[in-house]
């Protein structure tokens, strides 16, 4: 199905701050998890954005009741959309680099496109087979550097590849869903049931890791997550994620990657080298092949 984007002046502004948020997020979340136990980091991040959503809701007017018959669907929602995602992530940006990590978690358009295509019979572009093979580039690129490298950890991009993938899937199952309240309403329900499921992972994989509370860097490094990403961006990708359909909803990630490189080298210095600028190449040649429309005959 050959989508044409279509985004409104206020939406465009809205994609921009969130490419460059989410974007600046991954090296601000490698601080927060050099020297914190990984999943420790994300539940207090989680925590504090519960209370915040809530607020935003209710300022909105909103009620955050959710009948029960819909409680399954948002059990789903929220492991697909949050909870996994959030689990293996965390962890695979402690295990490479930031830049890295997000241009393998940015790859998600590529897993929801193949997804609508298995699952829904979304009829794909001719293109999804460039998109393909140029997003495999990119992955058996960057597997080749990490064993090549003395520090490699494959482990880690088979982490922040299952991720991306899961994401995909709720990506498509976002767009489709029965549950028809505010976004701020089911954002705010896949955080509470997010945090309670990471809490109890957190307990049962890192509680002997708990010597000492965050330092100063890794309580900023909370603080950017729980106002920017969970009370900003998370309500701004949902918001792109319903009004457009699920493939072209993706292109507001594009740049994203991109951000998140540049900004781990000012932030953390972390000097990309050929695997990951030529992966990061194939990476947006394997976006824009599934997700910029076709041109009309």
């Amino acid at each position: 199905m050959n989508v044409a984007v279509s985004l409104s002046p206020r939406d465009l502004w809205l994609l921009v701050l969130l490419t460059v948020l989410w974007g600046v997020n991954w090296p601000v979340m490698k601080l927060g998890v050099q020297d914190f136990p990984a999943l420790s980091f994300r539940t207090l991040c989680m925590a504090g954005g519960v209370p915040l959503l809530w607020l935003i809701a209710r300022v909105q007017g909103h009620s955050v009741r959710i009948a029960r018959e819909h409680w399954r669907e948002c059990l789903v929602l929220a492991l697909t959309n949050m909870t996994i995602w959030y689990v293996l992530s965390i962890y695979a940006v402690q295990m490479l680099s930031s830049g890295r990590a997000a241009i393998l978690g940015y790859t998600m358009p590529v897993w929801t496109a193949l997804i609508g295509w298995w699952f829904w019979r979304d009829r794909p572009q001719g293109r999804m087979g460039l998109g393909l093979l140029a997003a495999a580039a990119a992955i058996a690129m960057l597997l080749i550097d990490e064993w090549r490298m003395l520090a490699g950890n494959p482990l880690g991009m088979a982490l922040m590849l299952a991720a991306a993938m899961v994401w995909g899937w709720g990506t498509q199952l976002m767009r489709r869903r029965r549950l028809q309240v505010p976004v701020v309403v089911i954002s705010f329900w896949m955080m509470v049931i997010s945090v309670a499921v990471c809490s109890v992972l957190s307990v049962a994989l890192e509680s002997d890791r708990w010597v000492r509370w965050p330092n100063t860097v890794e309580w900023w490094a909370v603080l950017y997550n729980i106002v920017m990403v969970f009370g900003i961006s998370q309500l701004l990708w949902f918001r792109l994620a319903t009004l457009l359909p699920p493939v072209a909803s993706s292109l507001s990630v594009m740049m994203i990657p991109v951000v998140g490189v540049f900004s781990g080298i000012f932030m953390l210095g972390e000097m990309p080298g050929a695997a990951d600028l030529l992966a990061l190449g194939c990476v947006l040649l394997a976006m824009a092949s599934v997700l910029l429309p076709a041109r009309s005959r």
